[in-house]
């Protein structure tokens, strides 16, 4: 059953679809004393959710296996891919820096709706809260907190765009969002184009790369999962 929203708050899309997530223990690409890298799989909350019956999360199922497992930065529910996670709190607040002061650097695999002329570009919009249709998020000018992304494309049908981002901040739903704006939204997309969720079961968005320092030798690392569409 779907949770109800309490009478007099104000409508959200969170309430809006059924979670249930895909069963099975994490998939860990990489480990050490410092960190654990993970592949989420799509449709697993990364954190518990508010509402009830939200409680099964990547980090729940983490700390099963490694009881040290420390949150370190999220991805979207529906979002699949590389997520680092820290296991000592001296690893996670220097981890938390690294995506602070934009020091990570992250690629993102997507199939967007119809075809993109160009080769690549660059998206400079700010974005905000919709606050009356949270948790989606919009394109605000006025109000909006600075929002980039690079994009190229990597393939064409004669119906969709397979596109890799590369986003320079680390707002709420940016890419989502951004390409929305673009006119192209991401196929899958049940806040963004749920007119494709007839024909597309999933979120068509994947965290491919993650590079950053690591928290004990400071030297660089990078970390993949193979895009599952």
């Amino acid at each position: 059953m779907k949770p109800r929203r309490p009478q007099g708050s104000p409508p959200s899309l969170i309430a809006d679809f059924d979670y249930d997530p895909p069963p099975g223990k994490p998939v860990i690409l990489h480990e050490d004393r410092h960190i654990l890298v993970v592949d989420k799989p799509a449709g697993l909350l990364s954190v518990p959710g508010k509402l009830e019956g939200r409680q099964d999360c990547l980090i729940s199922r983490l700390q099963a296996e490694r009881w040290d497992a420390l949150l370190v930065h999220r991805l979207d529910c529906d979002t699949s891919g590389v997520m680092i996670f820290a296991r000592t709190k001296q690893a996670q607040g220097f981890l938390g820096q690294e995506f602070e002061q934009r020091r990570a650097k992250k690629s993102y695999v997507a199939r967007v709706k119809g075809v993109i002329a160009e080769d690549s570009g660059h998206i400079d919009l700010p974005l905000g809260a919709d606050w009356p249709n949270r948790p989606r998020q919009m394109v605000d000018p006025e109000n909006g907190r600075p929002a980039q992304t690079d994009w190229e494309v990597i393939g064409r049908t004669e119906t969709e765009t397979r596109v890799r981002m590369f986003p320079l901040t680390g707002r709420s739903h940016q890419l989502r969002v951004h390409m929305l704006a673009l006119g192209h939204p991401i196929l899958g997309d049940q806040i963004y184009a749920p007119e494709t969720l007839s024909t597309h079961t999933r979120l068509m968005l994947h965290a491919e790369t993650l590079g950053l320092h690591h928290p004990e030798t400071r030297e660089w690392i990078s970390f993949a999962a193979p895009t599952p569409f």
